[in-house]
């Protein structure tokens, strides 16, 4: 790898710093299907997770450097901080991946060291080199990164960043992991580095940062200008607090403004050659995966991916774009995959068709999900005259991307009016297979559902989001739910799709139970006495 680039490198945190999000927790399976999904996209590099977190996190690392570190698959990477049992746990998760990185950091802000860490400039400074030297021992490829860097002194930061070169750091990470500089200011830490740390040209200066002020892809606009050439990001910008730089905002801004960017990468200014690897037209389909996966509904006036990105309501607007799009649009909505393209499958219609448009969408499902996929697509093709790409990947993504069943529903029935009690009756199949039933009065009929499920489930939660999508339009719409659950401080999220929305609140609602379920019974199986360890940030 070179260490000046003339294009950026994207590196991926979204199954890292991504899953910090409130309620963003995943499963090994659906981590997996992320990473297939970013290998898809075009990216670099993967941060996998963190290994000595927890065994459930080091078994997905592990898992995506076996299934999609391959030759011609991206980086995979694992988070440590610079102690050697961390480090020694990235490496051996590691392993199984043809090319594989471990990103080791250590706080150099006054404020982490005096707070946090509780060690003084000279003790961190002593610990970088040998831990940078030790995760040496594992991988060639090495990234560090100097945690809270926005607000670390710059001279004491040189040092440090000298010193991980010296040692074999590859990629060195300013993070501002607080979010709290602005552009020009993190483009003059950029600027101070590559003027100030000697051997600077030994690595590839890389960015990381939050968007507590709305300002993390600005930052790294500036950063790029300033000689940064990996950017860290995740999809649709979930992440720690208000998030991190979104992935789909930064490619999508060097994509529309390349000329632009060009001169700063050391290209002509006319150059047309794209300053990333990403396959821009599997952002959108990436987007909708993690945000169903996730429970995080993306906004609709989010920027490339929001529901409004491509809609003109303002009559000037409309008449502008139908004349030429170009007269309100700066990229076409099929750059990112967003097509209204409808398909001819139909009731009628074989495993084979269906199989091939999945492929074609970007899934590639094993016999069983493909089995189950192909049930619900002609299930809902006895309910709907016609079947598009939007309806196929909502199948999909409620089919095969839900937690291991352990509750089952079997049946949900409701009864409401303007002049009725809303009353609800399901019936649930439990983890020991026993078949239970319950009825239930709510203020709406969803209100009755959820608490008929309670009274059959009964696992203590609190209902914190409920969200309601039509997936396309028309009254035959299939409509999508996402739900959040708060139990004992945590966020557990449900998602389902069907053309009736009762029945897809009830499985959106079962989705979320069981993540809760699986969770208690993981945590019972783990030893309870002995808290799991979360801390990480960068």
């Amino acid at each position: 790898m070179s260490n000046q680039p003339d294009r950026i490198i994207v590196f991926d945190t979204t199954l890292r710093d991504g899953e910090q999000s409130p309620g963003a927790s995943l499963t090994v399976e659906e981590k997996l299907t992320i990473a297939r999904a970013l290998a898809r996209l075009g990216v670099d590099i993967i941060e996998a997770g963190f290994p000595y977190a927890s065994p459930g996190d080091f078994d997905a690392v592990q898992k995506i450097a076996q299934t999609v570190g391959t030759e011609n698959g991206p980086r995979i990477c694992g988070l440590a901080r610079a102690t050697k049992n961390d480090i020694k746990a990235a490496g051996e998760a590691l392993k199984p991946a043809v090319k594989s990185r471990i990103h080791t950091f250590i706080a150099t802000s006054d404020i982490h060291l005096q707070h946090k860490l509780k060690k003084t400039r000279e003790e961190v400074l002593a610990i970088v080199p040998d831990m940078v030297a030790y995760a040496k021992t594992f991988t060639d490829d090495v990234e560090f990164s100097p945690e809270d860097a926005g607000r670390s002194d710059p001279e004491f930061m040189y040092q440090v960043l000298e010193t991980a070169i010296a040692a074999g750091a590859t990629t060195i990470n300013i993070p501002d992991t607080v979010g709290y500089t602005t552009p020009s200011e993190f483009g003059a830490i950029i600027k101070g580095i590559k003027d100030n740390v000697s051997n600077i040209d030994q690595a590839i200066i890389s960015v990381h940062g939050h968007d507590d002020l709305g300002l993390a892809v600005a930052n790294f606009l500036e950063a790029v200008k300033n000689g940064a050439r990996q950017l860290e990001c995740t999809i649709n910008g979930i992440g720690e607090r208000a998030g991190n730089a979104a992935l789909e905002e930064l490619v999508m801004a060097l994509h529309v403004r390349r000329q632009y960017f060009n001169p700063f990468l050391g290209r002509p200014v006319d150059s047309t050659e794209p300053l990333t690897k990403i396959n821009t037209k599997e952002i959108y389909k990436t987007s909708r995966l993690v945000s169903n996966l996730t429970g995080m509904i993306v906004q609709p006036n989010k920027a490339i991916v929001g529901a409004n990105a491509f809609a003109h309501e303002s009559g000037i607007h409309q008449d502008g774009v139908l004349k030429n799009k170009l007269t309100y649009e700066i990229m076409d909505a099929e750059s990112i995959g967003l097509t209204n393209n409808q398909i001819v499958l139909g009731k009628l219609s074989g495993r084979n068709a269906f199989r091939t448009r999945l492929s074609e969408l970007g899934f590639e499902l094993c016999d069983n999900d493909l089995n189950n996929a192909f049930l619900r697509f002609k299930e809902v093709a006895d309910k709907k005259k016609e079947i598009t790409d939007w309806d196929l990947e909502a199948i999909v993504n409620d089919e095969i991307q839900q937690a291991p069943e352990l509750f089952r529903l079997e049946l949900v029935q409701v009864s409401c009016g303007d002049h009725a009690a809303p009353t609800a009756t399901v019936t649930l199949r439990n983890p020991e297979g026993k078949e239970l039933t319950d009825a239930a009065i709510g203020t709406g009929p969803v209100d009755a559902v959820y608490k008929a499920i309670n009274r059959v489930v009964n696992v203590p939660n609190e209902l914190i989001e409920f969200s309601v999508k039509s997936v396309t339009a028309g009254i035959d719409a299939m409509g999508e739910v996402t739900i959040r659950l708060r139990h004992q401080g945590r966020i557990y999220s449900g998602y389902a799709a069907n053309t009736d929305i009762i029945t897809a609140s009830a499985r959106a609602y079962i989705s979320a139970l069981n993540r809760l379920y699986g969770a208690m019974q993981e945590q019972a199986r783990l030893h309870p006495s002995e808290p799991v360890l979360r801390e990480q940030s960068v």
